[in-house]
């Protein structure tokens, strides 16, 4: 069996810890009243605030720019103002994804951990149970539902499969590229690869 979390990792390269802090991971999960899961936490704290390979964004919780939870905060009040009556079957996330209703930053609702700059957005749901899972909003109303953990759908996504649904496949070939989120207006923080992947 794969081991998605160290892949994943492999194909970053060296982690770098520039913001890793447990009080703020702890401050956090205070503030959402939910625990994040540890491959995630993992990654964030390892790479993030970040964008790889051109589209995806993480943030982190221990920086003021780029402040996952100021983030998690701000999506969750603006999807909650969206009125979800009157969708096509095939458009309704409740319908597509087995859901009973769509809640937004509750225990057992959808809580956005990343985004991409094609409009793309990762959902955790399920926080709180045993196996939480992911929902992807594609950016045009088309909805994903996938049944694993964040790293192994990170993986997936650096290998170029479709991880927001048909035709989103962001494949780039060689060394993954990350870039560190400018931290201050005159920030122009170069690029940065991961170790050659033999794609």
């Amino acid at each position: 069996m794969t081991d998605h979390l160290a892949a994943a990792m492999t194909m970053l390269g060296p982690a770098r810890y520039r913001y890793a802090d447990p009080m703020a991971w702890e401050q956090l999960h205070s503030d959402l009243g939910i625990l994040l899961p540890s491959d995630y936490r993992a990654v964030v704290d390892a790479y993030a605030p970040v964008r790889l390979n051109c589209h995806l964004y993480l943030h982190h919780p221990a920086t003021g720019r780029w402040n996952l939870g100021q983030g998690i905060r701000d999506s969750v009040r603006a999807w909650s103002e969206v009125d979800w009556d009157g969708l096509d079957p095939d458009e309704d996330p409740r319908l597509l994804c087995g859901l009973e209703d769509l809640c937004f930053g509750t225990r057992d609702g959808l809580w956005p951990i990343a985004s991409s700059d094609r409009g793309e957005t990762v959902f955790l749901v399920g926080a709180d149970s045993a196996a939480p899972w992911l929902l992807v909003e594609d950016g045009e109303g088309g909805w994903a539902r996938y049944d694993m953990c964040f790293a192994e759908w990170l993986y997936r996504y650096l290998v170029g499969e479709e991880m927001a649904g048909p035709g989103s496949s962001a494949f780039y070939p060689g060394p993954v590229r990350l870039e560190h989120l400018p931290m201050s207006p005159g920030d122009l923080p170069e690029p940065w690869y991961g170790p050659d992947r033999g794609m």
